[in-house]
Parts: C-alpha cells; sequence; structure tokens
C-alpha cells in the first residue's frame, strides 16, 4: 500500500496531476478516501477524457450496490449489484476503461475483527494482476468516505489523497450564489471585498455541499449577508471538528480585552492579526506557526488561547493529547495524523494544546510505550516545522523543563512567551475586569464604586496572587454577601484576601526554576512599562513577613525572586 498524496501542501501537484500520472503509469487499483463521490465522478471523468492527463482516452464506468455497474451509455447489465459478480465482469473486460467502484469498503472488514468478503479480495488482487500485465489501459478506482484496506491488498492498493475544496472554488460558489439573489432573490447583500475572502476562508473545510448549506443559512439567518456572518459559516464547521472525534471546538467567548496585562504578548499577536490574508500574501509573509506559552499557573495562558481566536474570528481547536493515545495498540500515530488533518481542513485557524508537557511527557524515551510516545511527538514536531497551511498553534506549558529541548527550538514556533505573576499595573487591571464581570449588568450584589483608588488598594494587597487567584478572592467576597443577602463590600473583598495563600508562597521554589529557565529562553509576557512596583522586599518586623510570608496585615509580599523572561517590547 502506498500512501502518494499526504497533508495538503501548496507545493504539490494538483489531484489531477497526480491522478493522470497514475492512470499514465498504469496503476492497476487505486483508492480515493471521500464523502464527495459527485466531486469525485467529475473530475474522474475529466481526466480520463482529456488528452493532456491521459494518452487514451478511457470510457468510466461506475458502479454501486443499488445501481449494479453502469457502462457509460447508462446501461446496466443484469446480475451486477453483488459486488463478487460485477469485479468478475470487470475483470473480463478486455477494453480500456476506468472502473469506479463506490463504498466497496463494506466488504473490504470493519476493523474492528470482521473479516473482509473472500471473494471480493480475491477478485481485486485478481484485477490488480490483470491490469498492470494487460495490454489495455485499465483501472479500478475504490471511492469510499472511509479508509479500508486488508492485509491482503495492501501490496496491489494505491491511495490517492482527494484534497477537499480549496479556497478558489469556495469562493466561486459564494460568488455564484450572491449573484444567483442578486437576479431575482430577496437577500440584501452587505459584504465587501474582503468579506467574501473571510467567508470562503472560513469555510474551507467543508464540502461543497456543506459549504453551500453554510452559506445559505447565513444568507437567511436574517435576510441579510454581511461580514459578520462568518460566524454562522464557522457554526456549520463545529459540526465537522465534532465528528472527528480528536478534536474539541471551543467556544471562544472572551476577547484579548478580557485578559489583564501581558501587554507585550498582546502587542505581538496584534501585529499578526489578518496575517494568513492575501494582503499577508503579498508582502511575501508566510502564515505564523503559533506560539509557546510558559509561565506560573492560573496567570492567563489557556484564557489568551480563547481569547486570541475570538479577536481574530477564527475557530478555536482543542487538541486533547489523551485522545490521541487512546485506542487499540498501533493507532495512536494514525490518531496523530487524522487530527492534524482536521486541523489543516478546518484553515485558518487556532489549535489550541493545553498543558502540551503532560501530554508529551514520555517523548524524551523514559516512557514504557515501546516508543509510541516519541513517534507520535516526533511526528508532530515535523508537522509543526513543515506546515505552511495557516494553523496557529497556541501551546501551554507550566513545566518546560520536561519538553525535549529539539521542541522549544526556532522553526517550531514563532516565539516562546514566559507569563509571570502579574504586576503592580496588571493585578489592577485584573482585578476591574473580574469586579465588572461578576458586579456589571445591575447585578444584586452591586455595593461598591469601581474605581481606580479601589483596584490600587487591592492590587496592593494581593502582590504574588496569579490572576486567577485574584477571581477566586472576587468569587469568595461574594459567597460572604450572598451568605447574608447584601451587597458586596470592599472588606469582603480584603478578608478573602487574607483567607488565602497563594503559589508564590507554597510553590516559590518551582517558580523560582521556571522563572531562571524563562530568563534566557523566553521573551517575558509582560509589557516593560508594566514590570514596576513588583518584588519589593519588605523588612521584617511588625508590618513585615512572617515566616510564612505575609505581614501581619495579611499582605502577601514577593519572595525575592527575580522576574523571568527577557525583556524585548514588540
Amino acid at each position: 500500500m502506498q500512501d502518494v498524496a499526504g497533508p495538503a501542501r501548496r507545493a504539490r501537484p494538483s489531484f489531477r496531476d497526480t491522478l493522470g500520472l497514475l492512470f499514465k503509469a498504469r496503476f492497476p487499483v487505486l483508492y480515493i478516501e471521500s464523502f464527495e463521490e459527485t466531486r469525485v465522478l467529475r473530475e474522474i471523468s475529466a481526466i480520463a477524457s482529456d488528452a493532456e492527463h491521459v494518452r487514451t482516452p478511457r470510457p468510466v464506468w461506475t458502479w454501486s450496490a443499488t445501481q449494479g455497474l453502469v457502462d457509460p451509455e447508462g446501461k446496466i447489465p443484469s446480475g451486477t449489484n453483488d459486488a463478487a459478480k460485477a469485479l468478475e465482469r470487470v475483470l473480463k473486460h478486455e477494453e480500456p476503461g476506468v472502473f469506479v467502484f463506490r463504498d466497496l469498503h463494506a466488504h473490504l472488514g470493519d476493523g474492528t475483527g470482521r473479516p473482509a468478503d473472500v471473494a471480493v479480495t480475491r477478485r481485486i488482487r485478481d484485477i490488480a494482476e490483470a491490469f498492470q500485465t494487460g495490454t489495455a489501459a485499465r483501472v479500478l478506482v475504490l471511492v469510499s468516505p472511509v479508509l479500508r484496506i486488508p492485509p491482503e491488498l495492501e501490496k496491489d492498493i494505491t491511495i490517492v489523497d482527494f484534497p477537499l475544496p480549496d479556497e478558489t472554488e469556495i469562493r466561486q460558489l459564494l460568488d455564484a450564489m450572491i449573484d444567483t439573489n442578486a437576479s431575482g432573490g430577496r437577500i440584501r447583500v452587505e459584504v465587501d471585498e474582503a468579506g467574501r475572502e473571510r467567508l470562503a476562508q472560513a469555510a474551507m473545510g467543508l464540502t461543497l455541499h456543506e459549504a453551500a448549506n453554510a452559506f445559505a443559512r447565513a444568507m437567511v439567518n436574517n435576510g441579510v449577508l454581511a461580514n459578520e456572518d462568518v460566524q454562522v459559516v464557522l457554526e456549520e464547521k463545529r459540526q465537522t471538528i465534532r465528528k472527528s472525534g480528536l478534536l474539541e471546538f471551543v467556544p471562544a467567548d472572551v476577547d484579548l480585552a478580557d485578559v489583564g496585562g501581558l501587554q507585550n504578548l498582546k502587542r505581538w499577536l496584534g501585529k499578526r492579526d489578518n496575517s494568513w490574508m492575501a494582503a499577508a500574501a503579498d508582502y511575501g509573509l508566510p502564515a505564523p506557526k503559533g506560539v509557546l506559552m510558559t509561565g506560573v499557573p492560573g496567570c492567563g495562558k489557556s484564557l489568551t488561547a480563547k481569547a486570541v481566536a475570538s479577536a481574530w474570528s477564527l475557530p478555536l481547536l482543542r487538541l486533547d493529547i489523551g485522545k490521541v493515545f487512546a485506542g487499540l495498540v498501533g493507532s495512536s500515530e494514525q490518531n496523530m495524523r487524522n487530527a492534524i488533518r482536521s486541523a489543516e481542513a478546518t484553515v485558518p485557524c487556532v489549535l489550541w494544546i493545553d498543558e502540551i508537557e503532560k501530554g508529551f511527557s514520555g517523548a524524551a524515551g523514559n516512557a514504557g510505550d515501546s516508543g509510541t510516545s516519541s513517534r507520535v511527538f516526533g511526528s508532530f514536531l515535523s508537522w509543526m516545522q513543515e506546515k505552511s497551511a495557516p494553523v496557529f498553534v497556541i501551546a501551554t506549558a507550566n513545566n518546560v523543563d520536561v519538553l525535549p529541548p529539539e521542541f522549544l527550538r526556532k522553526g517550531r514556533f514563532d516565539e516562546i512567551f514566559f507569563v509571570d505573576l502579574p504586576t503592580a499595573a496588571e493585578r489592577c487591571d485584573v482585578w476591574r475586569l473580574h469586579l465588572h464581570k461578576r458586579l456589571g449588568n445591575g447585578n444584586v450584589a452591586t455595593g461598591l464604586t469601581i474605581d481606580d483608588a479601589l483596584t490600587s488598594r487591592l492590587a496592593d494587597v494581593t502582590e504574588g496572587y496569579s490572576g486567577a487567584e485574584i477571581e477566586h478572592a472576587v468569587i469568595a467576597g461574594l459567597f460572604d454577601a450572598f451568605s447574608e443577602r447584601r451587597p458586596l463590600t470592599e472588606e469582603d473583598l480584603f478578608r478573602a484576601v487574607e483567607n488565602m495563600v497563594p503559589l508564590s508562597i507554597t510553590q516559590a521554589e518551582q517558580i523560582r526554576a521556571i522563572r531562571a529557565w524563562a530568563a534566557v529562553r523566553a521573551v517575558a509576557a509582560t509589557a516593560g512599562e508594566d514590570r514596576t512596583g513588583y518584588g519589593v522586599e519588605t523588612p521584617p518586623g511588625p508590618d513585615g513577613p512572617d515566616e510564612a510570608g505575609t505581614t501581619s496585615t495579611g499582605t502577601v509580599v514577593e519572595l525575592p525572586l527575580s522576574r523571568g523572561g527577557r525583556l524585548v517590547d514588540f
């Protein structure tokens, strides 16, 4: 079994060129995995009759279990609904021809132990030998939505990937639907050229039928086709991702403005917005590969992944490494390839891998899994290095030391950012965001005036706290207010802070270690202008820190740790 076309790349030959070469070379049995039977048949018919692709034009026969074997003139010989009998008739055909069998995978086993039909597999082997050694130009093409090849046919079948519609085909479909509506439809079209490009890109990864349904839904949703309808198309794409089982379509309901601080990271990301559009290609720019974010837990790494997808209006896909390694022995490598194929079929998109160091903890060769982790990790690294499809990978890691060094070198990711505990300015932003989030929209607990003075006082008493801990303090204060059915007060928040021991105390050694690693290996996500007012040690005494690291007033102070990450402002 040979795979002549892997994941789509821009420099690779088209499907017609590939199939034409296989026809010329007299490959006897081909297997095309696709749900788009009509589109596949149209391409095969065009190639079989095109003198530029084949020296001898070949009539096209088709077979299905419901129709039987249909000749080029539409005639159906009797008794050919049975697959084995239809293959026997094909074997006896001595003239040039292309024989397209649809859904023959039902006779080739089920991949879980049910054996293939012996008569069918034997006739396919006979056809492979006869077509390869015969004088007439003949080829058997199996078209199926799933790839199912029994071991006895692996050496006789050549796999040919049939790509999903590209942006040009989808754009032609969209323009045709808009033009049809303009000639008598009742849909108002308010989409500009950039909007059409975004709609076409949003539909990439869908079949033409699915894309037509998505555009039709966007048109009838409110009687207007507008630039904002890209979200309707993405909703249709969600269905495709859910069916894959390996990727999860995550709703991106936050924006970069909802992430407190991290201005350096935000500016870097802002410069790469729309970098997958045609305008960026005019500058000679490739699609960005992605970022690796490491740092202190609870400081906004996962939230940033969601915010990027929302800000860029791209689908957010989450890859669960655990699902890749689940299943039958030997299926992990195939699962990773399928996940990559699904992501590339959804471009442009953001692919989020949370806590990647846990998923690939055995990649360094320490796991007793016969090298499965290393092979899966290697295939992922190769894809990261070679990919040209606009899949922006966001990987997060809390303990980056366990990752192999080759994962961190340039070419895998565009940049490595270190997300540290928030500075004073960032803590003000985080407090403001969470207070407005919990107390806005007429909340009955509203009893505070959220101003700079309040957030400054709260920031002062939460030095060393992570963003997640600040959010928890707001929630804890609200629980106190709720228990007494009264509005939230400033005292509730201060009391919640006093009752909490943050990670900067309980995991001081670990934080010191990851900061030392990031000092020369990663770029600080915090902007230079925000790196002040942090790390000032309070002398011991009545108001200084005790052995637990807190002052007599309950204020947690930063331990004598230098901040991590190189200061590079974008």
